[in-house]
């Protein structure tokens, strides 16, 4: 089984060091530290396991390292940054497994994006040596890539020339839609298996800035500090410990203190219940020092380790269930506070965690209905995970629906637009809603705002949530998946969008075969030359 909790004190691959308004993650992989064995993580290469630590560190910073406004991304080896995923790894992977190991460090580089753009952290790449892959890929998601120009360090995105497959992290997205790099430039870049040394990436725009080996640090350093007054984080605000989750496993599910996890294998879904707060504290002192009690950062790292621990281990579970329970108007008011405070670093940093939550569960390819019955409470924030779900299903007596100014802003879906605007389509339908904000709804009136998919009566209401669960794992996955993918993403694309629609579609054909990759797999298809590249690991 997978787990992604952790802590700095277990980390095998990564250093976390602070000083100032400046943090240092520094890459150093333990060669023999795989989350899984058969292969070596030379050269920097990294597995899910390296990802899952870079994860729990970011978070970290976020919350406990408030006074932190710039990241730095350092190798802690000499010549080498990031040779990037490895490949010998993936040849013993699952498909399944391959795609969630590329969805997960998807959405960890997206993270560092969306806290460069709404929590004021930035991020530098220190590129000291050979920049591969993947690990070209975690460059391209900070703000600024700093090289080393040695004359010999080169970045490159080798994966079509040297392995016939896409780069899985977003890197032809971000070249184009992020850098600007024209299209031609990008075609030689990404057909080039080694690589464009530093004069020529400053100048086609792959690199921001380059220094010989002596001047690197210096400039690094200068970049940093450069970076740190655009920032907003608070130089002297206490920090929020990031306590362990109180999770148990056991043989059919997980249970958190406000998540639980229902798993029914034999009919293929399970059901998701969130219980909302008990309590919601007003004032900012007060909800400060609840700290990583503070339900709403609680919740959302439950849900969150819950949503992954389901992706990771339980590949036959297509459709999740989505209930909550507890008290509408106790929740209507956690949002109030949210609201007033956004501002305030510790809020907004919840907020941005909370969002990027949700995003894990739009884009988790899995089917999603949302059963709203007596105790619900579906209010507000997590009336979210009804407007996420493929329908809903509303009992027609009894529970009540209500909306807040979270259904409506800092919640957003990948493609920058709320879940009431993509369900409609329509910016204006979705902002027409907010005179019903705060109100009781119930599946009458949720049904005439469209706000729900069904709302059978007694007599109907288990058996047609049983049928639409039974029909649902009738349909092929792989359909369901590019369908789900289609209709959940209404309306304009976001590099976001692209980077995950594409990985939806997304088809490793030389890791999808038997033998593939390893020792003589690569020669099958691409020769001598390619066997060379594969010693050297470069991927």
């Amino acid at each position: 089984m997978i787990t992604f909790d952790t802590d700095p004190s277990r980390y095998r691959h990564w250093r976390l060091a602070c000083e100032g308004p400046i943090a240092t993650l520094t890459l150093d992989i333990a060669e023999e530290g795989g989350l899984s064995s058969g292969y070596r993580l030379k050269l920097n290469s990294y597995d899910l396991g390296v990802d899952i630590e870079l994860a729990d560190a970011l978070n970290r910073i976020r919350f406990e390292h408030p006074g932190v406004r710039v990241v730095v991304l350092a190798s802690g080896k000499e010549r080498v940054f990031c040779a990037g995923a490895n490949i010998y790894m993936l040849g013993q992977a699952s498909h399944a497994e391959k795609v969630n190991f590329c969805k997960f460090t998807n959405e960890t580089r997206n993270g560092i994006e969306d806290s460069s753009a709404r929590s004021g952290l930035k991020f530098i790449a220190a590129v000291n040596g050979a920049c591969a892959g993947g690990g070209y890929e975690l460059a391209l998601a900070c703000d600024e890539i700093v090289m080393v120009d040695d004359r010999s360090s080169t970045v490159s995105l080798p994966e079509v020339p040297t392995l016939g497959v896409l780069p899985g992290t977003g890197g032809l997205t971000r070249l184009v839609d992020k850098r600007k790099v024209r299209r031609d430039l990008a075609d030689v870049f990404c057909t080039t298996a080694e690589g464009v040394r530093a004069d020529r990436a400053k100048a086609w725009g792959l690199v921001d800035r380059t220094a010989p080996p002596a001047r690197f640090p210096e400039l690094v350093a200068e970049r940093a500090a450069a970076l740190a007054t655009e920032s907003d984080r608070p130089a002297n605000a206490a920090s929020v410990s990031l306590v362990p989750l109180e999770r148990s496993i056991e043989e059919r599910g997980y249970r958190y203190r406000w998540v639980a996890v229902d798993i029914k294998a034999d009919q293929r879904f399970a059901i998701l219940t969130v219980t909302g707060p008990r309590e919601a504290p007003s004032d900012i002192d007060t909800i400060v020092a609840a700290g990583a009690q503070w339900w709403p950062l609680a919740m959302a790292r439950e849900l969150d380790d819950a949503l992954l621990m389901l992706r990771a281990n339980h590949h036959d579970i297509g459709t999740w269930v989505l209930k909550t329970a507890g008290e509408p108007n106790t929740m209507l008011a956690c949002d109030a506070a949210m609201a007033s405070h956004r501002d305030h670093w510790f809020v907004r940093e919840t907020i941005g965690l909370l969002r990027r939550t949700l995003q894990r569960l739009d884009v988790s390819s899995r089917s999603l209905f949302a059963v709203i019955e007596e105790g619900s409470c579906f209010a507000g924030s997590l009336f979210e995970l009804a407007l996420a779900a493929d329908r809903s299903y509303m009992a027609a007596e009894g529970p009540c629906i209500a909306l807040s100014a979270f259904n409506f802003r800092d919640l957003e879906m990948v493609n920058g637009r709320s879940r009431l605007a993509a369900r409609f389509n329509d910016e204006a339908s979705a902002a027409a809603l907010q005179r019903h904000t705060g109100a009781a709804l119930d599946a009458a009136t949720a049904i005439d705002l469209g706000l729900v998919t069904f709302a059978p009566d007694e007599l109907d209401w288990e058996d047609e949530i049983r049928l639409a669960i039974e029909e649902r794992a009738s349909l092929s996955p792989d359909a369901l998946t590019g369908m789900e993918a289609n209709l959940r993403f209404a309306g304009g694309e976001t590099a976001t969008t692209k980077i995950f629609g594409r990985l939806s579609a997304w088809q490793n054909w030389i890791f999808s075969r038997p033998n593939a990759v390893g020792e003589h797999g690569a020669l099958k298809r691409y020769g001598s030359g390619a066997r060379a590249r594969f010693d050297r690991e470069r991927i």
